[in-house]
């Protein structure tokens, strides 16, 4: 791991586009210590003495507008939550993880999808308690380059972008480039770049396209659809999909706060059926799916067509990338995005030894005291969703072993 570059030394710049800057960490550090004293939560003995019923606080979703939301948002849609009793507020969008994440720590929001690696640096980094309940979707992730970039290779000298250090697209393009012998890097003002290195930096999902159309980064790695929107603007090309690279990966999670886990179990398991129930209904219902997030949608969860969607949930165009070369693992059978609510604990442990390989700005060296072993057992609380997957038909609905585990698969 590369030194930690996340507090300038005196006279430094802090370093732009990083995710969190110093003010940004000690913010959230602040909120989660004082979460405890902001959340609008009665404890458990006060429940049981009947001031207060778990069904009345309503379900709060926090998400950008990704794919990886989906699961959150055509539960909200369909009406899924309403159906296990439980009330509801509108889900709020955010434009950048960091916003995300602020607001989940302050309580504005109780049940947001985050990026698995991140998820590490909000329970151990900033201290606060919150856990996997669920996976959200698999794959769903693409490496799209500028029209004039044909391999990895040719990356070399340039920028590329991510959403954030503390993502699964940081991690395997860090292994894409890695075995292109190319050296990631976060330039700061005035240095200039090797021959074999690429500058990392950090942009919200919703800039990159314009981005890579303004010439300003060679490529990005993110979630979809803003890897569709390249390609059907003709700005970019997808170069490898995520998918390709890990089997079946998770990239976002639901995630929320441990109290509610705890004190509200009954509540807990409830929004697990219903964002359970949506995986299985987006499996059967691709072409529905995209119309229901699109803009013209009637939730207008996202500012995205409905081809742009329709692109990446029919996967109808798929095989024309196998022709190409762009897929390396055919035999995988992957499909450009996925669905699978378990979080197993082999790609936990695997996560957590691949940040360890990965070049991190920020508050990192909290890494450095956690084992594989103890993340999947106390990061991840997978009481409700086998429930819920029980309650949807069973592990063969999603094509889940019945012993719930897997070896991990990655082929860069």
């Amino acid at each position: 791991m590369r030194k930690n570059r996340f507090f300038p030394t005196p006279g430094q710049p802090e370093v732009e586009g990083c995710g969190f800057n110093r003010r940004d960490f000690l913010r959230m550090a602040a909120l989660a210590g004082s979460a405890s004293l902001a959340s609008p939560l009665l404890s458990a003995a006060e429940q049981r003495a009947g001031k207060f019923k778990g069904d009345d606080i309503p379900v709060q979703i926090g998400y950008l507008p990704i794919t990886d939301a989906t699961p959150l948002l055509v539960a909200d849609q369909l009406q899924l939550f309403r159906e296990q009793g439980l009330r509801t507020e509108k889900p709020r969008m955010f434009r950048s993880w960091a916003q995300l994440v602020e607001a989940f720590v302050a309580g504005q929001v109780n049940v947001i999808h985050l990026l698995t690696p991140a998820t590490l640096w909000v329970r151990y980094g900033a201290k606060f308690p919150a856990k996997i309940v669920a996976w959200n979707h698999m794959g769903g992730s693409a490496l799209t380059v500028a029209n004039n970039i044909n391999s990895v290779g040719d990356l070399a000298g340039k920028t590329v972008a991510i959403p954030f250090w503390y993502s699964i697209h940081n991690i395997l393009l860090q292994k894409v480039l890695s075995e292109a012998g190319l050296k990631p890097v976060s330039l700061r003002p005035g240095q200039t770049l090797a021959d074999n290195e690429v500058n990392l930096v950090v942009q919200p999902p919703a800039e990159m396209v314009s981005a890579l159309a303004g010439g300003s980064i060679a490529g990005f790695i993110v979630a979809e659809p803003f890897n569709a929107a390249a390609e059907l603007k003709g700005v970019g090309k997808v170069l490898r999909f995520s998918g390709d690279i890990w089997k079946d990966h998770a990239c976002c999670v639901t995630f929320m706060a441990e109290r509610d886990l705890q004190d509200r179990p009954e509540w807990a398991q409830r929004v697990t059926n219903a964002i359970v129930d949506a995986q299985k209904w987006s499996l059967q219902f691709s072409d529905e799916t995209a119309a229901l997030l699109a803009a013209s949608g009637t939730g207008r969860y996202t500012p995205h067509s409905v081809e742009t969607l329709d692109k990446v949930f029919s996967a109808r165009d798929y095989a024309q990338y196998q022709s190409a070369g762009i897929i390396h693992n055919p035999y995988w059978s992957q499909k450009r995005i996925d669905f699978q609510p378990y979080p197993y604990s082999s790609y936990t442990e695997e996560l957590v030894r691949s940040l360890t390989q990965t070049h991190l700005e920020g508050n990192n060296g909290f890494l450095g005291e956690l084992s594989p072993e103890f993340v999947a057992r106390d990061l991840v609380d997978d009481r409700f969703v086998r429930r819920a997957i029980e309650n949807a038909g069973g592990p063969q609905v999603f094509g889940i072993d019945p012993s719930f585990e897997r070896r991990e698969s990655i082929i860069v």
